[in-house]
Order: structure tokens, then C-alpha cells, then sequence
């Protein structure tokens, strides 16, 4: 892959699939460099351990961080590492937990995950989850104590080899407003759920509760351009364009945008993933979820320890013949890939279209990074005492 470095590549924030290609829609985004995963891989492993995380931890920690890079969702894959190693600087993330179940009976477990990665805590909680079901047809874990675990769709599709159906979610740090109001009381809370086919790849839906996540904002800031209506409201609650409305008092929007657009239901899905992920597992919920910036102060009063988890394992065949339900799975993805499409479009896409196709492409081609992003993680490296080569 060292011939693509520093090779010009453009990627955007919306992809729309074909046959055979990405086609580019709405604005682009210039990535100054393309690196290998291989090298990625190597240098987030020296960050980690240079953390003082055990060798079975960094292997894990850094297959799921680089999952979000290689399916596309640049916002929580290496641009992330210098958010994590902050956090340990500042003692809110323990190299060395000791994650364990707290509690259990035969189909679910409570898992303390004493201030770890969550990026290690999750894949834990979710091997709890898909033993139990492997026992007794279903699991379903949460956590407490934990941190930001980087995409729900990692967890949840550990469930497929096994031929189950898996379920993530998380809650996050506070910065979304509920319908009607101005105060930042809901994380982005995402959810992932990874479906098992037979010939077909599988449904793997992944997804923030959110009119769009976090990340997205952060790109359009490095570009120096406007949001879309919708996705942010400024400090009085008005809907706003402003990309930079969180820095100023101002809070994203639930799914929906708005009330007239169903806001009051993208309110509830993020509060639901609030109440399973920390107000079921004992971790802080609410206005109360640490933050992941380091520098934001910790809420005073917490409720509850860390972030909080869900995650669930489905085993098919405790519901009817695995055989039968992947066969149907085929002929219902087949049946909406026939839909009719609108005009513009060539075709339906299923969830998980996207990330698949980009992956194969990525894993050719290398996974592009902003300037911005290479340079935060040549500091990660100076600070770190590791080297990025690019």
C-alpha cells in the first residue's frame, strides 16, 4: 500500500450505491492521504499498549476501532485515538480493568467493566451475551462503568457466525435536546442490529438516534461549512445551520429534526437506549453520562458509574429452523433489492450496502484520512513515543 500515500482520494459523507461503483453526492471531501490498514494497524496497537493495555486488549481494541475506518464511518475510527488516550491521561480510562460479570441468571448478566476501553468492555459483554444464548436461546447483557466503544455494528455482528441475530447500543456524552427543549439531556445513543441470511450478506443496521451524528458536524467544521437544517438548534432552541452550534451553548437534534418531522420519536429511541444502556446496567444516564472530551468536566451528582451498555444475542433456531429463517431472510432482502426505485436512484439499497461495499474498496485501495487527522495522530505518536509514518 505505500504507493497510495498521499494519493489524492475523494470520498463523501452521503454514498449512494450501484452495481459496481459509489457515485459522489452532495458535497465532496478531500482526503489528503490513503493508508493500509496493516499500517493503521500498527500504529494504533503501539498507542495502546504504550497505554499499558495487555496484548490480548490492543489486538482487540484496535480490530474494533479500525472497523469503523474500514466500513466507512470515519468519525469513530482512528480519529478517535487521540480522544481515548486523553481520557487515560486524565485517569477516566483504566489500561488494565478488571471486566467482569456482576450479576446474572441463565439469559442475562450485569458486566462492570471497571472504567476499561469500551472498545474491549463491549466484545466481553457481547461473548457473555451469545454463550448465554447459545444455552437457553437468548442473552442479554448490560454494562456499567465503561467508555465509548466505538461503532454499535462491531458488537452486534459478532452474532452472526454463530447464526444469531445481535443487538448493541450506548449511550453517549450529553449533547442532544429532547423535543421542546434546550438543554443537551441525550447522548447521539446509537443502536446496531446485524440480521444472519443465507446466500445474501447479512442485515446489519447501524445507526445514531440522532438526525445525524456527531462526527458528521465535526467533518463539516474541518471544511468550514454549514449544516444541514435539522441537525443542530443554537443556545435559545431555534433551528440553526451553524456546524459549530454545539461549541456555542447550542445541542443537536433527535431523529426527525423537528416535531412536525417526527423529532418526538427519534427523542424516544434515544431515550430508550439511555434507559437500557445505563439506567437498567447502574451506569450514569441523562445530562450525566461522562463526557468523552477530557477536558469537559465530569457532571457532578452522577447517578450511576461510567457509560453504560446494552447488548443481546438471538440464537434463530430458539425461534424456528435456522435453515428456514435465513432462506426467507434471502427472499425478503432479494424482494426490497426489487423494489422500484425513485427517480435518480438505480436502486434499494439494505442496510449494511454501504459499509460492505466500502470495506472491499478500502481494503484495496487504503482508508483515506484528512490532513487534520493525520496530523492529530503524528501528535499521538510524538506524545506517545511511537511513529506515524505516513
Amino acid at each position: 500500500m505505500s504507493q497510495l500515500k498521499n494519493k489524492p482520494t475523494y470520498f463523501c459523507a452521503l454514498v449512494i450505491m450501484t452495481a459496481s461503483q459509489i457515485i459522489i453526492k452532495n458535497s465532496i471531501l478531500l482526503m489528503n492521504h490513503n493508508f493500509s490498514y496493516e499500517q493503521l494497524f500498527a500504529f494504533v496497537s503501539k498507542v495502546f499498549l504504550k497505554m499499558g493495555c495487555i496484548e490480548q486488549h490492543v489486538t482487540l481494541a484496535t480490530e474494533v476501532l479500525l472497523s469503523a475506518d474500514i466500513r466507512g464511518v470515519d468519525s469513530h475510527g482512528v480519529a478517535r485515538l487521540s480522544g481515548y488516550v486523553r481520557l487515560w491521561e486524565a485517569k477516566r480510562i483504566n489500561a488494565t480493568p478488571n471486566i467482569r460479570v456482576v450479576h446474572e441468571t441463565p439469559s442475562t448478566a450485569a458486566v462492570d467493566g471497571d472504567a476499561g476501553l469500551g472498545l474491549v468492555v463491549a466484545p466481553f459483554a457481547m461473548q457473555v451475551a451469545i454463550e448465554k444464548a447459545q444455552k437457553v436461546g437468548t442473552g442479554w447483557v448490560s454494562v456499567k462503568n465503561s467508555n465509548h466503544f466505538g461503532i454499535a455494528g462491531y458488537h452486534a455482528m459478532m452474532a452472526l457466525p454463530h447464526n444469531m441475530i445481535g443487538i448493541a447500543m450506548t449511550n453517549a456524552s450529553a449533547l442532544v435536546a429532547p423535543t421542546f427543549s434546550t438543554e443537551r439531556m441525550l447522548g447521539t445513543n446509537p443502536i446496531g442490529v446485524a440480521i444472519p441470511a443465507n446466500n445474501e450478506p447479512p442485515f446489519v443496521a447501524d445507526f445514531a438516534t440522532t438526525t445525524a451524528s456527531n462526527g458528521k458536524l465535526e467533518i463539516l467544521q474541518r471544511k468550514n461549512e454549514e449544516a444541514p437544517l435539522g441537525w443542530v438548534q443554537d443556545v435559545n432552541g431555534e433551528a440553526t445551520t451553524n456546524a459549530a452550534a454545539l461549541k456555542e451553548g447550542g445541542a443537536m437534534l433527535p431523529l426527525g429534526g423537528d416535531r412536525e418531522h417526527g423529532s418526538h420519536k427519534g427523542y424516544a429511541l434515544g431515550s430508550i437506549v439511555d434507559i437500557f444502556s445505563a439506567v437498567l446496567s447502574g451506569a450514569s444516564y441523562g445530562p450525566w453520562a461522562p463526557p468523552f472530551p477530557a477536558y469537559v468536566p465530569i457532571p457532578q451528582n452522577m447517578p450511576g458509574e461510567g457509560l453504560g451498555h446494552f447488548l443481546g444475542a438471538m440464537r434463530v433456531d430458539a425461534f424456528r429452523p435456522a435453515e428456514e429463517f435465513t432462506e426467507n431472510m434471502d427472499n425478503w432482502i432479494r424482494r426490497f433489492r426489487a423494489a422500484k426505485p425513485s427517480a435518480g436512484h438505480e436502486k434499494v439499497l439494505i442496510p449494511g450496502d454501504i459499509e460492505r461495499e466500502m470495506e472491499a474498496i478500502r481494503r484495496k485501495e487504503g482508508i483515506p484520512l484528512f490532513e487534520s487527522v493525520v496530523e492529530d495522530l503524528r501528535g499521538v505518536g510524538e506524545k506517545m513515543g511511537v511513529t506515524f509514518d505516513d
